[in-house]
């Protein structure tokens, strides 16, 4: 088992770029290339489903700087998505049956256009999903943020590392717990997590080091009782997402001499069960400046969709994106170890 993140880490120093970070994970003597390991179970090269979700991130601008964080997103990033490019997502929607339009970021609610994009994807009755910080909540700016989220029924995803203080304020920073379960109980009062209601509350949780997560049916048992016994809080789900090998927090794995034990880690747990329902297989990941990404992961990474196809939102082609080939690297493996990872957890 890896060592435990620190509770806090050189959140100023530069990261490495997106190259060198690939270049720092296909230099590692690791038993088998991802490439390889989909070819075995007849996988490769890896092809979409269909595309059931769009995911949008409107941007890395967030409140909070969390050391296990893939975006690199934080109170100084500027890169947030304008009206203009949410408009070419809203008009793809009118054309395609793409139901599901999960919006991320960085706090995505801190795009000032945030609102007009829910309000624009309810009217064409699709179903929106909030990644949310919890935090972001109780921002002087966003008094009426959980009321409004509830009045156009977004479902709301919360990162919770853990449902005691120290493991949470460790990942995210000082006092974030406490304010995460504040606002964990305003969203139940509004009717969140009450199965009846139909507004949909799902936590999320990230090991605090450098280990793959428990079992997610386990887990939401044990999430439920003990944040019902201790503070009252209800929720309906409890996804289980495994830290990327990228960013912060393969910065850190790097610094801590973590690295290969970790990589080795997730290869030695490839599942190929896993690897057939990962997320990039039914999703489109769409950049705060429009480009086309095979996944979230990928965005963060600066790997674009295959060229031979569109690679920006106003040229989106259902078909040809539908009919592609799936980037994937090395990062991938962390996608595709024990029960999986996406971002609706376990896939297996």
């Amino acid at each position: 088992m890896g060592k435990t993140l620190p509770s806090l880490l050189s959140r100023n120093a530069p990261l490495a770029s997106t190259r060198e970070q690939l270049r720092t994970l296909r230099r590692l003597p690791l038993a088998s290339k991802f490439s390889d390991a989909l070819a075995v179970g007849g996988l490769y090269p890896l092809r979409p489903t269909g595309i059931d979700i769009m995911q949008i991130n409107v941007g890395k601008l967030c409140n909070q700087t969390c050391v296990h964080c893939h975006v690199d997103a934080g109170p100084d990033r500027r890169e947030v998505m304008t009206r203009e490019t949410m408009a070419q997502c809203v008009e793809v929607l009118k054309r395609t049956e793409i139901q599901t339009v999960d919006v991320t970021g960085g706090a995505p609610e801190l795009n000032p256009n945030f609102r007009w994009l829910v309000r624009q994807c309810r009217a064409l009755n699709r179903h929106v999903i909030d990644r949310c910080n919890l935090t972001v909540l109780g921002l002087a700016s966003q008094s009426d943020l959980a009321e409004f989220l509830a009045e156009y029924r977004v479902e709301v995803v919360c990162s919770l590392p853990h449902y005691r203080a120290l493991s949470t304020d460790a990942q995210r920073g000082e006092g974030v717990f406490e304010q995460s379960i504040k606002q964990l109980q305003r969203l139940n009062s509004l009717g969140y997590g009450e199965e009846r209601s139909g507004l949909r509350l799902v936590l999320v949780t990230n090991p605090v080091g450098a280990f793959l997560p428990a079992g997610q049916a386990s887990l939401e048992q044990e999430w439920k009782r003990e944040l019902d016994r201790l503070y009252g809080v209800r929720f309906n789900g409890l996804y289980t997402i495994a830290n990327m090998p990228i960013s912060r927090f393969l910065e850190w794995l790097v610094g801590s001499s973590n690295l290969e034990q970790y990589m080795e880690c997730l290869v030695n747990s490839y599942n190929v069960v896993a690897a057939e329902s990962v997320m990039c297989r039914n999703t489109i990941s769409i950049g705060w400046d429009g480009k086309l990404f095979d996944c979230d992961f990928n965005q963060m990474l600066d790997i674009p969709v295959e060229s031979s196809g569109p690679r920006h939102i106003s040229e989106f082609d259902l078909e040809a994106l539908e009919s592609r080939s799936i980037v994937v690297d090395q990062h991938c493996f962390g996608c595709t170890a024990g029960a999986g990872s996406s971002c609706s957890g376990a896939t297996v």
